[in-house]
């Protein structure tokens, strides 16, 4: 059980990887009305819980 549960958070761990390093990499800090951090926290948050749900329920 417990192998399936570092993978689901192994498959949310790279997702938010992947998703935050695009994002910031891409990102103009320069004339929106969020900073930097704050987006980068929601896609954080936001590519953890799909990366993890994703692969939980597709078990």
């Amino acid at each position: 059980m417990s192998l399936l549960k570092s993978k689901h958070l192994l498959n949310g761990i790279v997702s938010l990887v992947v998703s935050v390093a695009i994002t910031v990499w891409l990102a103009d800090d320069e004339d929106a009305p969020w900073s930097l951090t704050d987006m980068a926290m929601a896609v954080a948050v936001s590519s953890f819980l799909s990366g993890f749900f994703t692969s939980y329920f597709a078990d």
